[in-house]
């Protein structure tokens, strides 16, 4: 950060909190927060381009003062670098678009994305002490920031909002490993806060409770016929054409649909995540099941 505080640091318009050490990104946050003197905080990650107008659009939503917290769509920045960049970026798409923009019909999103989201600052000021000494198993609990404090602003009766015209272009993986890494924090982030989740959904619309176990149950359910499957190949040295067909055919039904939503065909090419996910995704998050105690970020 350097260059970027050299070069702002004596402007009025910009305060710089220089921390002594790396902290993690949920402490800077908070440090952030507490200096903090608007009625709103934007959160914005470092590998982040806003488009211009996010802000005045992200503040247009956040008038109605019901709403704790509001999040922006985001696309990939690096989407054609690689393959899996253009995967990624129609994984974001369908994520911010299908179900994102399901559950804000609902009033509640279940996680605003920490790329880009809005806060309403005194609802965060409600809530900084529980944010901050999140635990899990007796160790305290460093990622999954974003999941975690929607969560607490749903909890302490707050709506939170996706609004899908304000863009916000993220650097995503552009290999497996650190993209398979990412998604095995990101799994165990989202089975801990699950658990807290579950507590709150008898208080929210009864489609977000279909919506979480959903999430949950799907890839359960994707695993036990992929594990059926290879069973009946093994045992019985025949294929198992109709459990092919059948996930074929609901990976077909989806790119479709997506595809003419978005008004855009590479979203047919969107059938490839669904040997990623089967063959790769499914068992990092049983992986991430089996590990729930470990904090690391697995970035450095």
């Amino acid at each position: 950060v350097a260059p970027v505080h050299h070069a702002y640091a004596d402007d009025p318009r910009f305060s710089f909190i220089l921390l002594r050490k790396n902290v993690g990104k949920r402490k800077a946050q908070i440090a952030a927060i507490r200096r903090s003197s608007g009625d709103l905080v934007l959160n914005v990650d470092s590998d982040t381009i806003l488009a211009a107008d996010v802000v005045t659009k992200l503040v247009r939503k956040m008038q109605d003062p019901a709403i704790g917290a509001a999040m922006g769509q985001l696309t990939a920045s690096n989407r054609n670098d690689t393959w899996l960049t253009r995967l990624i970026d129609m994984e974001y798409w369908l994520a911010c678009n299908e179900e994102r923009a399901a559950q804000a019909r609902f009033g509640a999103v279940m996680c605003c994305c920490g790329p880009c989201a809005m806060y309403r600052r005194s609802a965060l000021l409600l809530l900084l002490d529980q944010y901050e000494t999140q635990f899990f198993r007796g160790k305290p609990s460093d990622f999954g920031e974003d999941r975690h404090l929607t969560i607490l602003m749903l909890k302490a009766g707050f709506r939170t909002e996706y609004v899908p015209d304000a863009v916000a272009a993220t650097v995503v993986p552009d290999r497996l490993r650190p993209y398979l890494r990412q998604q095995l924090r990101w799994a165990r982030s989202t089975f801990r806060d699950t658990f807290l989740a579950l507590r709150l959904l008898p208080e929210l619309d009864r489609y977000l409770t279909l919506d979480v176990v959903g999430q949950n149950l799907g890839p359960l359910l994707l695993a036990v016929s992929a594990l059926a499957a290879l069973a009946q190949l093994a045992i019985t040295a025949t294929v198992p054409w109709w459990t092919g067909l059948i996930i074929a055919s609901m990976t077909v039904v989806r790119c479709s649909v997506a595809a003419f939503r978005a008004r855009e065909l590479r979203f047919l090419g969107f059938s490839l995540h669904t040997l990623i996910n089967i063959f790769l995704l499914l068992p990092v998050k049983a992986y991430a099941l089996c590990t729930l105690s470990n904090s690391d970020w697995l970035s450095r």
